[in-house]
C-alpha cells in the first residue's frame, strides 16, 4: 500500500524510539477521556516537527514546510469503547474566527474553534496515526476505503457507495507503528469486539497559509 495511490501507508516500529516520550508526556491527559484535542505539544514539539521521527513521514510526502496543526488523543477502552460510521474529515482548528470567503460553517469542539474550509485544504493535508498499543482485528483497528482520497469531496448521501466500491482496509498496528493517510480519505472505527486499551496519537499535517488573517491553532 502507498499513500499517493492508496490514500495510506503503513511504517512499522517508526516510532518506536520516541514511545518513551509519548508516555510521559500523556500520563496525565489519557484517564476519563476518549479523545483529548491537543493545543500543547506536551514535550514533543521536537519529535513532531519535519525533522521529527514522527514529523519526518509527513515532510516526506508534503515538503519540509510541513506543520502539525491539530492533534488528538484517543484512547478507546473496555469502558469507553465507541464505533464512528464512514466519514471524510472536513474541519481545521483555528486560532480564532475570523470570517473568510469560503470557510464554514464554523463549530466549536472541546473549547476549540473549528470550520471547513475549501476542501483544497483538506485535499493537501496529511493525517499521522501514532499507535501507543497493539491494535488487531478485534480492538477496533482504523478502517479505509482505499482510493476514496482521489475522489473530492463526497456527498454524505454517496458515502455508502463508494465504500462498497472501493477495498475496505484495516489499519491493524503494534505499537510504535504510524499509519499516514490523505486526510480526505474515507475511514471509520468499529467498536471493539473485545475491548483493550488502544491509544492513538493522531496528527493532521498541513503545508498551508491560512489567508485573510486565519491562523492554524497549531500544535506548539
Amino acid at each position: 500500500m502507498q499513500l499517493e495511490t492508496d490514500g495510506a501507508q503503513h511504517f512499522p516500529g517508526a516510532a518506536l524510539p520516541v514511545l518513551p516520550n509519548l508516555f510521559a508526556a500523556f500520563q496525565d491527559l489519557e484517564a476519563g477521556k476518549a479523545g483529548v484535542r491537543l493545543a500543547h505539544a506536551y514535550g514533543i514539539a521536537d519529535v513532531l516537527s519535519p525533522q521529527g521521527a514522527i514529523g519526518a513521514i509527513a515532510a516526506r510526502f508534503r515538503g519540509n514546510l510541513v506543520r502539525p496543526v491539530r492533534a488528538v488523543l484517543f484512547d478507546k477502552t473496555p469502558a469507553r469503547n465507541w464505533g464512528l460510521g464512514w466519514h471524510q474529515d472536513r474541519t481545521i482548528c483555528v486560532k480564532a474566527r475570523h470570517d473568510t470567503p469560503g470557510f464554514g460553517p464554523w463549530t466549536i469542539k472541546a473549547g476549540l474553534t473549528h470550520v471547513a474550509p475549501p476542501f483544497s485544504y483538506i485535499e493537501r493535508m496529511i493525517t499521522l496515526r501514532v499507535h501507543l498499543d497493539d491494535v488487531t482485528h478485534d480492538n477496533a483497528p482504523l478502517q479505509v476505503a482505499l482510493g476514496s482520497h482521489s475522489l473530492g469531496r463526497i456527498p454524505a448521501g454517496e458515502v455508502e457507495a463508494v465504500v462498497a466500491r472501493c477495498h475496505d482496509h484495516a489499519c491493524l498496528a503494534r505499537a510504535g507503528d504510524i499509519w499516514a493517510y490523505a486526510t480526505p480519505i474515507l475511514h471509520a472505527s468499529d467498536a471493539a469486539i473485545r475491548p483493550a486499551r488502544r491509544r492513538v496519537l493522531q496528527i493532521d499535517y498541513s503545508a498551508d497559509e491560512l489567508p485573510d488573517g486565519l491562523n492554524w491553532l497549531g500544535v506548539t
